[in-house]
């Protein structure tokens, strides 16, 4: 398995899931989170922001599509909590792209490579109970139980042999869209 996890694919509508590196792209990132974790879930009452925002990455999943503007559709953030350990969190889709079936996968995916690439031995998340299903056929393990934020999460650790190290992660993974949600 290549290790450049950057492929094109035919134009059309696509997904470019990349590190976030346009104010636009955070802008939208963290309106995208709002509405998801303050307004679908209600985790948070305004904003879920918080300190580790300060030093974690941002990834984005961009849709492009001929004659319109670009809109963010998803986000995650990692972070290296301490050397080699690395986490994700704050995984968010909008929720018309939900079905694509690729986003949250390639944000995944992506998030894992590029720590990966940056000396990750080790990377977790606390991931909400009705994601586990996705994150184990991504290769992940379930390593406890917990409660956070009043909700149920599994602390999950990623098969680092699944995910090549992407040294490329400013210019991501393209993905082509298939029909329109």
């Amino acid at each position: 398995m290549s290790s450049d996890l950057c492929v094109e694919v035919p134009s059309g509508i696509e997904y470019r899931v990349r590190w976030a590196g346009q104010d636009w792209e955070a802008e939208q990132a963290f309106r995208l989170r709002r509405a998801v974790f303050c307004h679908e879930q209600g985790i948070f009452a305004d904003d879920d922001r918080d300190e580790t925002d300060d030093i974690a990455q941002l990834l984005v999943a961009v849709k492009t599509e001929p004659g319109q503007a670009d809109i963010v559709v998803g986000t995650v953030r990692i972070h290296e909590a301490v050397p080699g350990v690395w986490y994700g969190s704050r995984l968010a889709v909008h929720p018309a792209y939900r079905n694509h079936g690729k986003i949250g996968a390639t944000l995944i995916r992506l998030a894992v490579s590029s720590a990966h690439g940056l000396g990750c031995t080790r990377f977790l998340a606390h991931v909400q109970s009705q994601n586990v299903p996705l994150f184990r056929r991504l290769r992940w393990d379930v390593l406890e139980e917990e409660t956070l934020l009043g909700r149920p999460h599994h602390l999950m650790q990623a098969d680092l042999a699944h995910y090549p190290p992407c040294l490329t992660p400013r210019a991501g993974i393209l993905t082509s869209g298939g029909s329109r949600p």
